[in-house]
């Protein structure tokens, strides 16, 4: 069966009244897409941050006459003085689950490390494989803050050293070091379903938990970390900066990322104080700050 498809880019505050009016319509499903590739950061619990030009995708049924449902949109969109532009398409029945499945392949982060679905097999068995899949949390390896934590994480002897994985999400950082070696980790993440997550894909690893110490914030009660990773965003790592260094034993490592280049000075400055600093790295438009402390 094929399925019609109008896609409707609009402003955020105007998308759910688009969403409304298309399952009003008799939409199937609706999508919301992001048109400019205009970065959302982690938000925090129970908040469903949109972009500032959000494309609203309605799906139909074959039977449906779609350049009604287009006119009928166009008519709700100028009536309520919404900022729209409208698209219409016949899209093609497929195997949406093996669909999703293709877009992920393994990625190598460094000379050692690979991050690999759990369906695939590793390309390199003997090398050092961490298996997750796309879940609960973020960080799949993909993003450009995660791969540089883990290629940094990849260059260091990480032998019996104990690891604070601040924001942990689905906890790829903090069992990548394990599996490179780490004695132990201590995740924190303000998302209870992060913790659930880094449970799970220390499971699906083959790690026993207690490897892992898991905390929400108001919980954690401080450690001396040989090596601190943090992969969140630069507001809260310039506020999060004295416990973090605090959090840090003297001459251990530190890793920074989440941040993006324009925000990377502020973030540099603000961990010279505690660090002594290496230079920035980046990849695409995402920043890496690494250092020891003092």
């Amino acid at each position: 069966m094929s399925w019609l498809q109008i896609k409707i880019t609009t402003q955020a505050e105007s998308a759910e009244q688009l969403e409304d009016y298309l399952l009003e319509l008799g939409a199937s499903s609706i999508t919301l897409e992001d048109p400019e590739d205009q970065p959302i950061y982690e938000p925090q619990p129970g908040q469903t941050p949109l972009w500032k030009s959000t494309r609203v995708v309605g799906l139909f049924t074959e039977d449906f006459d779609i350049d009604a449902v287009a006119k009928a949109v166009n008519d709700f969109a100028d009536t309520n003085s919404i900022p729209h532009q409208i698209q219409t398409e016949t899209v093609e029945d497929q195997d949406w689950e093996r669909a999703w499945m293709d877009d992920f392949k393994p990625i190598q982060c460094g000379q050692r490390l690979w991050v690999c679905p759990s369906w695939l097999e590793p390309p390199k068995p003997d090398d050092i494989n961490l298996i997750l899949d796309p879940g609960l949390a973020f960080g799949t390896g993909t993003h450009p803050t995660t791969f540089l934590c883990l290629e940094y994480l990849d260059s260091l002897d990480l032998t019996d050293l104990h690891v604070l994985d601040y924001g942990c999400g689905s906890g790829i950082l903090a069992i990548a070091a394990l599996l490179l070696g780490a004695k132990d980790a201590i995740g924190v993440d303000i998302d209870p379903q992060a913790l659930i997550a880094t449970e799970m894909n220390l499971e699906r690893n083959g790690l026993p938990k207690e490897k892992v110490t898991l905390y929400l914030p108001d919980q954690f009660e401080g450690c001396q970390s040989d090596i601190t990773v943090a992969n969140i965003l630069a507001g809260p790592l310039v506020e999060l900066a004295p416990a973090i260094a605090g959090n840090t034993k003297p001459g251990g490592h530190l890793a920074l990322s989440g941040i993006l280049q324009e925000q990377a000075q502020e973030v540099f400055d603000t961990y010279s104080e505690y660090f002594d600093l290496n230079p920035i790295k980046q990849k695409e438009d995402w920043i890496l700050i690494t250092g020891q402390k003092k």
